[in-house]
């Protein structure tokens, strides 16, 4: 099948005749019954030895023998892509942003497996799979969407190699074209081929049509956009009170403290340690008074234990996974011998979903929130620590069908439980390090177990970027890195890029030094808060992207192609980012580092740094001097960025603090941005139109803040307090307008040096329209 666009070829489906399909079969179909002859007879047993030799029925992986039921069930297809040499997705690899070809090595493999400390620059599966790629080049984006959930295989070549690694067994009429041409081959180990190619022809075309497949980017409450503060484990109550005093007496703001399986009685999850946690309840409480969260670890691996109420309910209701033999799976994790819930049945989901009640959890609060880990699902005695393929799930289904599905449905039921809990009034908060093609639907996702390592803080930027451009805008990385302990100043650089990254956690391992922020010196204490308080006062901001990405499908964090899609110098840039379409990020990732080359994209662009506000033009590459305490951040000319005037300890807290905008002009003076405010936590916004989105823009010498959607009615008592322009000239005086009031003189103050215009004690509802004149 070939796609033309405007006479010109675009995708080519088969082109090298790769398509393939195993169809299912029962082994008795190849039991030929003849009785007329001995010589059929032995021509049978030898087919059937060499089926055998195939491992067409039975493979063995090292210890583990599997059971292929329906015998080989394998499918595949291969996409020519035509003009394009850039191409990027497939999550999660720890590898570069741009897909390296697979010619001669290994394939991308996408097979959902907990990884310890895994290794960099691999096409080797870890936590989670999206098998969603993305091609582009100057004129066009587009997308494969191969919709399979059972062990995936992705080869990729260039139309200038060698096509062994796809077993190419034909020149294409195109061969001799010089138009280079990306070839992608899909294999799964079952299933059906269920794929969709998304023809942008934009990148942010291509965001839009694979939401309408899968699913928008849940809005996430306020507060899961603040600090969080975990570690394997925090010991008991004490422990937590005294971690939660240390930020407010050190003056650093978080929202959420995490409790790992150690909070539980044995490992057994909806349980607490009746010696580490006597009070749960009283706990969360004190929690509360300070406006801060609790989150707990739940996995989806069961404690065999017939006292143990959990499982013995669902063991009544066969709600397990089965094995081959039909009896419950079992095997090895955490608490021991553990059977594993069948998420993949909607009863069981329902179930499981129920148990997030106030009156099932016991001792659990509203404030409480989840986080799914080890649900990929980790058996610590099974084939490459997961799950046999030939376990049975509900409706005869083999694991090997479902296997990248199972995380995904458990993060699907904790979000279900916890939208119950409140009546279908407030938003859920789940973690998951397992997840598919959809997860962003439910919640967040990280990078898993990483390493307190240089070459692991890198990588995580890519790694966080190919996420977010297949869907998964709600993504972090470890701060720190979970494995080892970080030398101070890795910890201060990590914390640098978190803050600037969606998904915003300090986690450790239970063998590593402790890491709360203020053990590691006055003046990495100090940077590290400042860090902080700088995501802090960036809220308003970074809540606004995630409603376009929840309402628009448009990234939070974005390779620099998407924001500059004719600029081929960007197409392979990977150590920096953007936020939205507003700031340029360039996280330091090397050690003892005192400059940095940072590539300021696009013709005709400025840049404004964003601590000194100083103006540069775009197309070029700046070094830019970097100490501990700075980190290279750009506000782009033609934006408006909202921020909070102030900080204090939570997202709570700062609920009526006053707004700021910044208003970087480009060269025709202009710029633009918006602003989201709700209640930070309900699904009002949705079901009763309790929102605000306001515009704002720059332009002929006029600011204006108007309302972008007039569904939205929403009342806040936050005010804009202050306006500051970068590089505008410096007005004789300047006027604001009010709907219902006069023209009135506003006082402001400007920076010659700077071409910055400062304007405060302002105090206009951040739910009205307002300009602002500048006379000149």
């Amino acid at each position: 099948m070939d796609v033309r666009d405007q006479g010109e070829m675009s995708v080519s489906v088969n082109s090298l005749g790769l398509l393939y399909f195993e169809h299912l079969r029962k082994k008795s179909q190849f039991e030929v019954r003849n009785t007329r002859g001995s010589k059929r007879k032995r021509d049978t047993e030898t087919e059937k030895e060499s089926e055998e030799d195939l491992g067409l029925w039975k493979e063995q992986f090292n210890e583990f023998i599997d059971i292929k039921t329906n015998g080989p069930t394998s499918i595949g297809l291969d996409f020519s892509l035509y003009g394009f040499e850039h191409v990027y997705g497939i999550p999660e690899h720890t590898e570069n942003l741009r897909l390296k070809t697979t010619s001669q090595e290994e394939p991308y493999r996408l097979y959902n497996l907990d990884v310890f400390a895994c290794k960099l620059y691999s096409r080797m599966s870890v936590y989670g799979s999206v098998p969603l790629l993305l091609a582009h080049k100057p004129k066009q984006t587009m997308g494969i969407f191969w919709l399979n959930a059972s062990e995936t295989l992705v080869d990729i070549s260039m139309n200038t190699e060698s096509k062994a690694a796809l077993g190419k067994t034909k020149k294409l009429k195109t061969d001799d074209d010089p138009l280079p041409r990306t070839d992608v081959r899909w294999m799964s180990e079952s299933g059906i081929i269920d794929a969709y190619v998304l023809m942008g022809p934009s990148a942010f075309d291509v965001f839009n049509q694979y939401s309408k497949l899968t699913g928008p980017q849940a809005l996430p409450p306020l507060f899961a956009l603040g600090h969080h503060q975990c570690r394997y484990s925090y010991k008991d109550e004490n422990d937590v009170k005294q971690v939660d005093a240390g930020f407010d007496i050190h003056d650093i703001p978080y929202d959420i403290i995490w409790l790992d399986i150690d909070h539980t009685e044995g490992k057994r999850y909806f349980t607490w340690d009746k010696t580490k946690f006597p009070f749960p309840r009283e706990m969360q409480e004190h929690l509360r008074a300070k406006d801060r969260k609790l989150v707990v670890i739940s996995d989806p691996h069961i404690k065999v234990d017939k006292k143990y109420p959990f499982y013995s309910e669902a063991k009544s209701k066969n709600y397990f996974v089965r094995d081959k033999d039909g009896e419950e799976y079992q095997g090895s994790c955490w608490p021991g011998m553990s059977a594993y819930l069948d998420f993949t049945n909607p009863v069981v989901r329902n179930w499981y979903a129920n148990k997030h009640g106030l009156d099932q959890y016991e001792d659990s609060t509203d404030i409480l929130f989840v986080w799914n880990d080890m649900n990929e699902p980790t058996v610590f005695d099974g084939p490459e620590l997961t799950m046999h393929k030939h376990a049975v799930h509900a409706g005869g289904w083999e694991h090997r069908d479902v296997h990248n599905l199972y995380g995904f449905y458990q993060q699907w039921a904790t979000a279900e439980g916890l939208i119950r809990r409140s009546g279908g009034i407030e938003r859920p908060f789940v973690l998951t390090r397992s997840f598919f093609a959809g997860s962003q639907r439910y919640g967040a996702v990280w990078t898993g177990d990483n390493v307190a390592e240089w070459s692991y803080l890198k990588i995580s930027i890519p790694m966080l970027l190919n996420l977010s451009i297949t869907g998964i805008s709600f993504c972090g990385a470890d701060v720190g890195g979970f494995v080892q302990s970080p030398e101070p100043e890795l910890l201060v650089r990590w914390y640098q890029a978190g803050a600037y990254q969606p998904f915003f956690r300090n986690h450790s391992h239970t063998e590593t030094k402790r890491r709360e922020p203020w053990l590691f010196g006055e003046e990495n204490t100090r940077i590290i808060r400042e860090t902080i308080r700088e995501r802090y006062a960036l809220l308003p901001f970074w809540y606004t992207l995630f409603y376009m990405a929840h309402t628009k499908a448009e990234p939070v964090i974005r390779p620099l192609w998407v924001e500059f899609p004719e600029e081929a110098n960007t197409f392979a840039v990977d150590d920096e980012y953007m936020i939205g379409e507003a700031l340029l990020v360039h996280p330091v990732t090397e050690a003892g580092v005192r400059e940095v080359n940072m590539f300021l994209p696009g013709t005709g662009e400025l840049w404004y740094h964003l601590r000194t506000l100083q103006r540069f033009d775009g197309e070029q590459t700046l070094p830019v001097p970097v100490s501990l305490d700075s980190v290279p951040v750009y506000q782009r000319g033609g934006t408006i960025i909202p921020r909070k005037t102030r900080v204090r300890r939570s997202t709570k807290d700062m609920e009526t603090i006053s707004y700021a905008l910044y208003i970087a002009l480009n060269s025709e003076n202009s710029a633009t941005g918006k602003l989201f405010i709700d209640d930070g936590h309900s699904f009002n916004y949705r079901s009763k139109n309790q929102f605000l989105l306001r515009r704002f823009s720059f332009k002929d010498n006029t600011f204006s803040a108007v309302c972008a959607d007039e569904r939205g009615q929403y009342c806040t008592d936050c005010l804009v307090e202050r306006v500051l322009v970068m590089g505008a000239a410096r007005p004789s005086c300047v006027t604001a307008h009010c709907p219902d009031g006069p023209k009135s003189p506003i006082h402001f103050t400007y920076d010659v040096k700077k071409s910055l215009l400062n304007i405060e004690s302002l105090r206009f509802n951040a739910g009205c329209d307002w300009m602002l004149k500048l006379h000149y």
